[in-house]
């Protein structure tokens, strides 16, 4: 596994890096604040700040930022968990995993499976080394409600009721809307979208007559910015976004639940056998991820026990969001450029 330093991430020095270096330091209210209090209340401080106005200015300014940063913070959250606590205890909770036999998924199994979580794994193929001793492996084919259910019905058996559903299955053709035949298309969709439906009708219901759960959604940055040479593979994407923002706002409209949590993670591309055949940069700006650090974002979300969105990385990611903001010139521009990247060997 790679290693990941403090400063330093598995991808190397990159704008996340940069970004997460400016959190800590003059975007954290707890360093900025108490050195704006000491230039107001202090004579040191005030003579400080008299002799330099423009640094002064400065301080305020991100000051400011970072306590507004914090205070936005604190209400996405709060939104997002309907203002209401929840306690998760990982020796009781059980986590039914799609694609967990390899890839980011399979991480996200090791990484829980350490912690002594049990995880099923829903698979079409075992994986290939041994794995943790409170995971277990499941033939599924997750396209099929009622595979889903024989293997829903086993589960319950041996592990108990699902509390946590993590839909990582997705498969990519890399193709041109033309070049793809009606079968592939329709696989990408069953298992990048509909799966995503069968699953939540299958373990949702016992998640809200508990008001208690979480549904996780690994969707891809694709689904914000369409991909040209994977245009079904982005349209997948964007589906399971508004699959995941439907979902929570259905938990407290029609489902009176608002305890069941709901996780978004919307990445960029990772060294998996999903990309073998395209050729994604690996920028400074936009580094392609280790499979390790998706999971771990994942993973460090899901044990919050909170509703969240992560963006891996964060300084694409949050370009991608806002692309349907932008003006046409850049966003038609970008989806041009991104097809020499996408483009299949």
């Amino acid at each position: 596994m790679a290693s990941q330093g403090f400063w330093l991430s598995r991808e190397g020095f990159t704008a996340d890096v940069v970004g997460k270096l400016l959190q800590r330091t003059v975007l954290s209210p707890w360093k900025t604040l108490p050195l704006l209090l000491l230039a107001h209340y202090t004579a040191k401080g005030q003579e400080t700040a008299l002799a330099h106005p423009k640094a002064f200015q400065a301080l305020k300014i991100l000051a400011s930022l970072a306590v507004l940063r914090r205070v936005n913070a604190y209400l996405n959250q709060r939104a997002l968990n309907n203002g209401v606590a929840d306690r998760y205890d990982w020796n009781r909770e059980v986590v039914v995993l799609t694609g967990g036999s390899n890839g980011i998924g399979r991480q996200v199994a090791n990484l829980l499976g350490a912690k002594g979580v049990k995880v099923a794994i829903l698979d079409i193929a075992p994986p290939k080394e041994p794995l943790p001793s409170t995971v277990r492996f499941h033939k599924c084919d997750i396209t099929s409600p009622s595979a889903i259910a024989d293997v829903a019905a086993a589960i319950r058996s041996t592990m108990g009721e699902p509390t946590i559903l993590i839909n990582n299955a997705g498969i990519c053709s890399s193709r041109t809307i033309l070049g793809s035949t009606e079968a592939q298309t329709r696989l990408q969709f069953e298992v990048n979208t509909f799966a995503h439906y069968w699953l939540a009708k299958e373990f949702l219901p016992a998640m809200l007559k508990r008001n208690h759960g979480m549904v996780v959604t690994v969707a891809s940055q694709a689904g914000y910015t369409v991909t040209p040479n994977m245009v079904d593979y982005s349209a997948t994407k964007a589906a399971a976004i508004a699959f995941h923002e439907g979902l929570g706002a259905e938990l407290v409209t029609r489902y009176n639940a608002p305890r069941v949590r709901t996780v978004l993670i919307t990445q960029g591309f990772a060294r998996t056998a999903l990309i073998d055949k395209l050729t994604p940069e690996d920028t400074w700006l936009n580094p392609l991820l280790h499979p390790e650090t998706v999971a771990e974002g994942i993973v460090n979300q899901v044990l919050t026990g909170n509703s969240g969105h992560v963006i891996l990385p964060g300084a694409t990611g949050w370009i991608a969001k806002c692309m349907r903001g932008f003006p046409a010139w850049f966003s038609h521009a970008t989806r041009i450029r991104l097809e020499k990247l996408m483009r299949a060997d």
